[in-house]
């Protein structure tokens, strides 16, 4: 049974209706905005960790496994979970699990183990995958179907405000003090309480944003009851959703959202490292996380740039454009030093910015009544994130940073091939 919600009652007036689902559409603004912030902070936990545990690159590229991870794992049941206890309850649910991953960083700093870090990044990322599993579909619910384009736009603003926000504030908090002590001189037991104080950086920070989410939780529970439910009988057989992949436009597209999703994963998760090396900034680790804000402010910018020429250009063809570019960029990264190596990498994300929904409208395109199947086999894609940057991070380790940028390199010319492969519009037969 699949529950229909409706925004509004039938004994509500007209203005009444309209206050209603303006209050609930910023609690799902507030949502696009919290996935958002956790996701790339992600990048400044990759640094952190790496220095604390010792890890190699590909070591450290697990806290992006254990995340993405999630979204494969956990999309499908998230929309069985909508299906039988409706929107609003599912947000709630979804919050307080990110609550409960962000909590468990406490006992994680007490074991002092990094495999207990990498578990509290699933949780929370199961937290993180359902409540994006309900926010999208509930926003269109919001208002009439010929605003709902608008809508998403602005929530994927609150979306990218996140992305470009919380790099700088977790720089702040979490990186400030890495380069503050030469950990050379220290003794083994002055070294052991300086790794466990730095660890406790992390768990302070995560417990706050759990207070955060908790007290949001609060909010949209008192709300739950906003939303009308009806029962409607549908039949879900994710076995037949496989059949789409007989597609070939639909395939390519969903591979393209994995080759996507991982290389711009793999390249913010190494940008503050990338940035710290004396080949192109050489800046300080709190100092360099700062500079992340520029690659997802990039894409914020880009998204407003990009729906402007989306408008007055082929889709397929602008994906490819902005492919190529970022395949220029990371050469010139790799192949120069100083600060045009450092500040191409960072325009990576100015490019970045139509590449999800653009490619996810072209896979999407010619579906009619099944796009809703489509889409969450597509959500199973951004499984991309926990892929590509350990390879990314292993190529590292056998090489270099900049010679590892190769692989996300290989990623957008996938992506460039399929711009031009689905550069014309498809009907649905």
């Amino acid at each position: 049974m699949a529950m229909i919600e409706t925004p509004l009652g039938g004994t509500d007036t007209s203005s009444l209706a309209t206050a209603k689902v303006q209050r609930l559409s910023l609690f799902v603004f507030a949502l696009f905005f919290i996935f958002g912030s956790l996701t790339s902070l992600n990048d400044i936990l990759v640094p952190k960790l790496k220095s604390l545990f010792d890890l190699s690159y590909t070591e450290a590229m697990l806290v992006q496994s254990a995340f993405f991870f999630a979204y494969f794992v956990a999309s499908i049941p998230a929309g069985l979970l909508i299906a039988r206890i409706g929107y609003m309850k599912a947000a709630v649910v979804g919050l307080l699990t990110m609550a409960a991953g962000c909590l468990l960083f406490i006992p994680a700093t007490l074991s002092t183990l990094f495999p207990a870090f990498l578990g509290a990044l699933f949780i929370l990322a199961v937290g993180v995958t359902t409540v994006q599993v309900v926010a999208n579909p509930l926003l269109s619910l919001l208002g009439a179907s010929s605003t709902a384009h608008s809508r998403l736009t602005l929530a994927q603003a609150f979306n990218s405000l996140g992305t470009t926000v919380a790099p700088y504030i977790g720089a702040i908090l979490i990186l400030g003090a890495l380069n503050a002590v030469d950990t050379s001189t220290l003794s083994s037991s002055e070294l052991a309480a300086f790794l466990a104080e730095e660890a406790s950086v992390i768990s302070n920070t995560y417990a706050g944003i759990a207070l955060i989410i908790c007290l949001v939780a609060l909010v949209v529970w008192l709300q739950r009851n906003q939303l009308k439910s009806s029962p409607k009988a549908e039949s879900h057989n994710f076995l037949s959703t496989l059949d789409l992949l007989k597609q070939p436009r639909f395939a390519l597209g969903a591979a393209c959202i994995f080759l996507y999703v991982g290389a711009e994963v793999a390249i913010g998760s190494l940008l503050t490292d990338y940035l710290m090396l004396s080949t192109t900034l050489n800046l300080a680790p709190e100092a360099a996380g700062k500079h992340v804000a520029y690659y997802w402010g990039g894409a914020m910018v880009g998204r407003f740039i990009g729906s402007a020429l989306l408008r007055r250009f082929s889709p397929g063809k602008l994906l490819a454009f902005a492919a190529t570019m970022v395949i220029a960029l990371i050469s010139l990264s790799a192949l120069s030093t100083g600060a045009i190596a450092g500040w191409s990498l960072l325009a990576v994300g100015l490019f970045n910015s139509i590449m999800f929904p653009t490619i996810f409208t072209l896979a999407s395109e010619g579906l009619g009544e099944r796009a809703a199947e489509g889409s969450g086999l597509i959500c199973c894609a951004i499984v991309g994130g926990a892929i590509v940057p350990p390879l990314t991070g292993f190529a590292a380790d056998l090489s270099t940073l900049a010679l590892a940028l190769a692989v996300p390199a290989i990623c957008y010319a996938g992506i460039a091939s399929y711009g031009w492969y689905a550069r014309r519009p498809r009907i649905a037969g």
